[in-house]
């Protein structure tokens, strides 16, 4: 058994052993983003809020607000209510 396993590294590169354990890294973290949604929904809603701020339209905040009273709805944790003005 050995034997056939240092045959298999000796074949494969150590630039394929390192692309694979990277690909193996980055599906890790996507299969944790998507298992948890309110990770990713938190993302998405902070990326929104730094968008609100740049422009401060008083329509885009209150699309705002429906999302993170929906995200505190469905979420342990809770995002802080925007001041529209």
């Amino acid at each position: 058994m050995f034997l056939q396993w240092k045959l298999i590294f000796q074949k494969t590169s150590l630039k394929y052993l390192i692309l694979i354990l990277f690909g193996g890294l980055f599906l890790a973290l996507v299969i944790t983003f998507t298992n948890n949604p309110c990770n990713l929904e938190s993302l998405m809603i902070n990326n929104e809020i730094s968008s609100y701020e740049q422009t401060l339209d008083p329509e885009h905040c209150e699309n705002i607000l429906e999302k993170i009273d929906l995200y505190n709805d469905q979420c342990k944790s809770q995002l802080e209510i925007l001041d529209c003005g």
